[in-house]
């Protein structure tokens, strides 16, 4: 790879945000060794380190994460305005990169993202799946999705659904044999499937509320996983309680095969949000999905309003 500023420039952003010579190299089609040349020549015209390598791993320096932070965005919008100047008059081109927590993929993303790429069919979205905050702006991220407790005060937000719950559930089965729990302090006698973070290792502590009170139970089980979704048959088949998304446990509470516990403490999220920085240049490819997303999220709260509820148990 000849050295440019440019060109190092480039490289050295694609390595920084996948923390991997390997991953960047593949990403930009070069070879490992000459993206490493690349960076090198860089650290020596700007007589600063960039990153610290390991045989395992690759960190920023402080060097490193200011010139990401400053440069990533810059660059980032040039490669964009090179697709807006061969594209059509009036023609939306170019990449739309979000971050997504699992739960949203199946719940909101789906017809945001069909009608989007129908509409504009020379755009492309890159979905990253990871339920830990990340900074999209070091990154090199367009917007995410998140639950609106979860986003910092300078980020534009975009309702793009109402409220849920987050409830306890169980197989009749289950509930026949150990007994129903009460209290949220009952589940710490109880066989509890747990979740835990793939960062920290950590299991999650089960979120209740009732009123002003509040509760974060450290509830133990036979079995922990990083994923919600391999645990549906096991709850089902009666290993133990499991708390989950409603929207993902509503058709197994429909047909019986699952019951609600402990309703009165389940707890409420306000719903998902679409966000992006507000000092950010938005390009044309993310002010065209949001103007999609704020369509569609319309047209759900309408329908949600024309469909009759069945009322809930109040505490």
């Amino acid at each position: 790879m000849a050295f440019t500023p440019l060109n190092a420039l480039n490289a050295f952003l694609a390595v920084a945000r996948k923390r991997s010579f390997a991953v960047a190299a593949r990403e930009l089609g070069v070879s490992a060794s000459s993206l490493s040349q690349s960076v090198r020549q860089l650290e020596a015209r700007l007589g600063v380190a960039l990153l610290t390598r390991t045989t395992r791993s690759v960190a920023l320096t402080d060097a490193g994460r200011r010139l990401l932070e400053g440069a990533g965005p810059s660059v980032d919008q040039a490669l964009a305005a090179l697709k807006v100047a061969a594209a059509e008059p009036g023609e939306v081109t170019g990449s739309v990169k979000l971050t997504v927590p699992s739960i949203a993929v199946h719940h909101v993303l789906p017809p945001m993202l069909e009608r989007f790429l129908k509409r504009h069919p020379r755009t492309d979205v890159e979905l990253r799946v990871e339920d830990a905050m990340v900074d999209i702006v070091a990154e090199g991220l367009d917007a995410g999705i998140r639950m609106s407790e979860s986003l910092e005060r300078d980020m534009v937000q975009v309702r793009l659904s109402e409220g849920y719950r987050f409830v306890v559930v169980a197989a009749p089965e289950y509930l026949e044999r150990r007994g129903v729990p009460e209290k949220p302090r009952d589940l710490l006698s109880h066989d509890c499937l747990c979740i835990r973070s793939n960062t920290t290792g950590a299991l999650y502590q089960w979120e209740l509320e009732r009123g002003a009170k509040s509760w974060r139970v450290p509830v133990r089980g036979p079995l922990s996983s990083t994923s919600f979704q391999g645990l549906f048959p096991l709850v089902e088949q009666g290993v133990g309680l499991m708390y989950a998304f409603e929207p993902d446990v509503a058709e197994r509470v429909r047909r019986g095969a699952l019951r609600i516990v402990l309703e009165p403490y389940a707890a409420h999220v306000d719903g998902f949000y679409l966000y992006f920085p507000s000092r950010a240049r938005v390009s044309p490819a993310l002010r065209a999905f949001v103007d999609v997303a704020r369509e569609v999220a319309a047209e759900r709260r309408a329908g949600s309003r024309e469909v009759p509820r069945s009322p809930r148990r109040r505490a």
